[in-house]
C-alpha cells in the first residue's frame, strides 16, 4: 500500500506538460517554509491506496498528457516509499506513461536506486549548498543530496535542478555561485527552475498549531529573481523562473 496525501490532475508546474500529480505522505526534511507541512509526518493524515488505483488513474488520465506529459510524484518525499513504488513505476512505463520524480534526493537504499532508474525524470530540490546554512533551512545534511545528483550524473538519468529563493537563506550570491561551480558541468541537468519564495502554506501550520519561524520574509522582488537568474545562467544553459 502506498501513503497518499492528495492527488491534482492537470499539474503543469511539476514536469514537463500536463501531468497527474500524487502527493505522498512523510518527509525526512523540516523545510523552515514547507508548504506542505502536513505531509511531513509519516503518520499523518493519509489514504492508504493499492498501487493499482493510482496506476488506474493514471492510464484514464492518459489522453490528457499529450506527448509530453505524464505522472508525477510529489509530497512529502517520495523516496521515503520506494520499496512500495517500484513495482507501480514498472507498470506505469509498461503502460508507456512518462514518470517524474520530485525528490530532495535526501534518501538513499537500494530500493531508491531501483526507483531512480526507472524514473523518466527527476526533479531535484537542492535547498542549498553550504552545509550549515541547509542544515538551519531544513534540519538535515545536504551530503546525500548532492551524491544523489552525481549518481543522476553518473548514471546519465536527466535530471532538473530545482531552487528555491528564500531570503536571507538562500539567496546570497556566493552560495548560488558555489552551487554553480558544483554542478555546473553536469550534462544531464536539463534546466534549473528557481521558485520562489512564497506564504501559501501559513495557514496551514496555524491550522496545525505549529510556529511558522518565516514568518517576518517577505517574498522576493522582481530584482530579487532578476539578479538570482542572471547569475544561474552564468553556470546553466537553461533557467527558468516559475
Amino acid at each position: 500500500m502506498i501513503k497518499v496525501h492528495s492527488y491534482e490532475s492537470m499539474g503543469t508546474f511539476d514536469g514537463p506538460g500536463i501531468r497527474l500529480v500524487v502527493f505522498l505522505q512523510g518527509c525526512p526534511f523540516r523545510c523552515l517554509y514547507c508548504a506542505n507541512p502536513d505531509t511531513i509526518d509519516l503518520k499523518g493524515e493519509s489514504k492508504e491506496t493499492r498501487p493499482e488505483e493510482i496506476l488506474e488513474m493514471a492510464v484514464s488520465q492518459k489522453p490528457f498528457y499529450g506527448k509530453r506529459g505524464g505522472i508525477t510524484f510529489s509530497g512529502g518525499e517520495p523516496t521515503m516509499q520506494a520499496e512500495a513504488l517500484t513495482p507501480l513505476f514498472r507498470e506505469l512505463k509498461a503502460q508507456g506513461i512518462h514518470i517524474c520524480l520530485d525528490s530532495n534526493g535526501g534518501i538513499w537504499n537500494r530500493h531508491v536506486e531501483e526507483l531512480l532508474g526507472l524514473t523518466d525524470l527527476v526533479l531535484l530540490d537542492v535547498k542549498q549548498i553550504n552545509p550549515e546554512r541547509h542544515r538551519r533551512l531544513t534540519g538535515r545534511s545536504n551530503e546525500q543530496t548532492l551524491r544523489t545528483a552525481a549518481w543522476l550524473e553518473e548514471h546519465n538519468r536527466p535530471f532538473w535542478l530545482r531552487y528555491v529563493l528564500v531570503p536571507g537563506y538562500s539567496d546570497a550570491e556566493e552560495d548560488i555561485r558555489r552551487l554553480g561551480e558544483t554542478l555546473g558541468d553536469y550534462q544531464n541537468i536539463q534546466r534549473v527552475e528557481i521558485l520562489p519564495y512564497h506564504r501559501l502554506g501559513v495557514h496551514k501550520y496555524e491550522a496545525m498549531g505549529w510556529d511558522y519561524r518565516l514568518k517576518d520574509v517577505r517574498e522576493n522582488s522582481p530584482e530579487q529573481l532578476k539578479r538570482a537568474e542572471a547569475l544561474f545562467h552564468e553556470y546553466f544553459p537553461v533557467v527558468v523562473v516559475n
